[in-house]
């Protein structure tokens, strides 16, 4: 057995530990862009800490995902304005567009340069700026990945760029900063943590360290995730969803993911859909299409007597089967109303050319196991 595991080089977990922030940054710099989302007074908190250590700061925000132009747009700002530190705060939009800005401002040359896929995709050559992470949702695990992913417009995909140079100085979770989020954001972004769970748990690249994490973390979902969206105030609701959002960050950026995701970059390059929610209503019909195939090409696989462990870590019930996780997560995610891919504008005349593209994503390769072209059309077609 090989494996690899790398992370943050420091993670600030609690209530409060936002307030901790100034020890951390007085060593990384003196002047620093706040990159964040569509509203900055959300990083009123932040700012005043920044203040209260004497940390100049220049705010980029914008709205969405980020853009190819985004980041671009964010370097120019960070060069012109002189920052020499890069804070992401707010969801997994904001962090990966402040990493990908990190990373150009210590590296020559243009983005795409670095980008896969629409570009050359060259290594990065040095470590990028330094990086604090400080996420204010509970789903992506950005904080301790190690690649930011863009969207390009013009070529409807999105992509990543990846180096082990992007992983964050530090990752500050504080969840008092997601005590305000909606019902709606919550929900999706909570199934967006489940699926970066599930997803690493059974997928072919597991290791001892990823899975640990995984069983963790999956009973916060089930006792919290509902909890968190009917009372968002409740903090230790709040606490077992950015426990569950962080270990999902750990375990796919040293493990993998699978058709989830696969499907997740095609559609979010080519439709203007949420992210966390374009992965809860695919969930459960990847789930139910793996177990199926599992159980008629390999019945003794591993990866189904894990969907048989995740039925039990979620229900609760000692004698619970992998069909039972499916339906689970079904229910869960009905009784979230999290809208079918159908609400985005996704047609059936789409569904060839994303199965086309699913099927050649990076996520897609550690799936565990691999699916036909008409197995990955029959989970489009139900999720719509």
């Amino acid at each position: 057995m090989r494996f690899e595991f790398a992370t943050a080089s420091r993670i600030l977990f609690g209530p409060g530990s936002l307030r901790d922030l100034g020890g951390l940054v007085r060593d990384l710099g003196r002047r620093a862009l706040v990159v964040t989302g569509r509203q900055p007074a959300r990083a009123e908190p932040l700012l005043n800490e920044l203040r209260r250590n004497a940390i100049e700061c220049a705010v980029f925000s914008f709205g969405g995902e980020p853009q190819v132009s985004t980041v671009i747009a964010g370097i120019d700002r960070a060069r012109k304005e002189h920052c020499s530190l890069v804070i992401g705060f707010g969801g997994g939009s904001a962090i990966d567009a402040a990493k990908a800005i990190a990373g150009m401002l210590a590296n020559e040359g243009e983005l795409l340069d670095y980008l896969e896929i629409i570009g050359r995709g060259k290594a990065l050559a040095k470590p990028s700026a330094p990086f604090i992470a400080i996420p204010t949702t509970s789903g992506s695990g950005a904080e301790v990945t190690r690649n930011a992913v863009l969207a390009s417009p013009e070529h409807q995909v999105k992509v990543s760029l990846r180096s082990p140079f992007l992983l964050a100085r530090a990752a500050v979770i504080d969840p008092e900063l997601t005590l305000s989020l909606s019902p709606s954001v919550t929900a999706a972004t909570g199934l967006d943590a489940l699926t970066q769970l599930i997803e690493p748990y059974v997928c072919t690249r597991a290791n001892p360290v990823t899975d640990a994490l995984c069983v963790e973390a999956l009973p916060r979902v089930a006792r919290s995730l509902r909890t968190a969206c009917s009372n968002g105030n409740d903090i230790a609701a709040r606490e077992d969803m950015c426990v569950a959002s962080l270990f999902g960050g750990l375990a796919l950026a040293n493990a993998g993911l699978g058709a989830v995701h696969g499907f997740a970059a095609p559609i979010g390059g080519a439709f203007t859909a949420p992210h966390g929610a374009v992965c809860a209503a695919l969930l459960p019909h990847v789930m139910r299409m793996n177990v199926r195939a599992l159980r008629a090409q390999t019945p003794d696989a591993v990866a189904l007597n894990r969907y048989r462990t995740i039925a039990r870590l979620l229900t609760g019930n000692p004698a619970a089967e992998p069909d039972d996780a499916v339906n689970w997560v079904q229910d869960l995610v009905r009784d979230l109303n999290i809208p079918p891919l159908g609400s985005y504008g996704i047609k059936t005349s789409d569904i060839p050319g994303l199965v086309q593209k699913a099927s050649r994503a990076s996520s897609m390769k550690p799936n565990p196991v691999k699916l036909t072209d008409q197995q990955l059309t029959d989970i489009l077609t139900a999720a719509l």
